[in-house]
């Protein structure tokens, strides 16, 4: 048994795991992105750029973890990361999500959802 299938002893603890780890390619790579953004569009100092391409390479390490083929958590990934966009842009650019964008989430988690977790009889996550 490998590592990642270790994290996936029960059904439940796998989606937790999954849906963790997620999130923290969300928040590097949302991460990363916006401090390269305030290097080139605000005028920051070169550290932030720095930084920046320190983040987004975590990013690319992240979802090495995932138990499942690269196309259907780069295709869930997606849908993660359009929800966290509209979630950074309201913490950090305090511009709420309208009715729209909350729409627009449903749909997008609804169909990651099926393609990421939907039982095959080909995977075991």
């Amino acid at each position: 048994m490998t590592r990642i299938e270790n994290k996936c002893i029960s059904k439940t603890r796998c989606i937790i795991y999954t849906i963790l780890l997620f999130i923290l390619a969300g928040i590097f790579e949302i991460g990363g992105g916006y401090l390269v953004w305030l290097w080139v569009r605000e005028n920051k100092d070169i550290s932030f750029a720095i930084l920046g391409a320190i983040v987004l390479f975590l990013y690319g390490i992240v979802p090495t973890f995932q138990p499942s083929h690269f196309h259907r958590i780069y295709a869930t990934y997606g849908g993660i990361f359009v929800v966290m966009s509209l979630l950074w842009g309201w913490v950090f650019d305090k511009i709420p999500p309208d009715t729209y964008d909350i729409i627009g989430c449903i749909v997008i988690l609804t169909g990651v959802g099926i393609i990421y977790y939907w039982p095959r009889g080909d995977e075991k996550a």
